[in-house]
């Protein structure tokens, strides 16, 4: 009997990221492995009653992932590096990636994993501090991507 896959057992490896250990590597969430066809409609001139779609684009969502804050991460690092290279055309190549996400089995073993190709950081966040509150401080680093595909 077939048993689907739980969701709360994955890793993300970054490619073309210096310095980058499996602990900074450990998130509580990841989301944004989406893609849509975008459709172009075109009436029928002859029946004003009818349309055809046709297929535009491809179309990914930003991949989102989550984790507790690190003090000393060389992923903030290259967010930080990507930022500053931003305006100096020169150096974009170095602000991509590549991640793979990997969902992973009872005995972590990966069952089946996506890559993420030439992701470049676009926002980065960090939770509120509330001093009346004693939640860990939880930071979002938000890539976009050309494509992604399932290995």
């Amino acid at each position: 009997m077939y048993t689907p896959p739980v969701g709360f057992r994955f890793k993300a490896v970054f490619q073309g990221i210096d310095g980058v250990g499996d602990n900074d590597t450990l998130f509580q969430d990841v989301s944004g492995l989406t893609r849509e066809i975008e459709l172009e409609e075109v009436k029928d001139g002859a029946n004003p009653m009818s349309a055809f779609k046709f297929p535009k684009k491809v179309k990914y969502t930003n991949l989102v992932l989550k984790r507790g804050m690190f003090v000393d991460s060389a992923l903030v690092g290259f967010f930080d590096q990507a930022v500053n290279s931003y305006f100096n055309v020169l150096n974009l190549d170095s602000s991509t990636c590549d991640i793979t996400i990997s969902l992973l089995g009872e005995t972590n073993e990966p069952l089946i994993s996506w890559t993420v190709y030439n992701a470049f950081p676009v926002k980065w966040v960090i939770s509120d501090f509330k001093a009346s509150g004693n939640e860990i401080v939880v930071e979002s680093l938000e890539f976009s991507y050309q494509r992604f595909k399932r290995n």
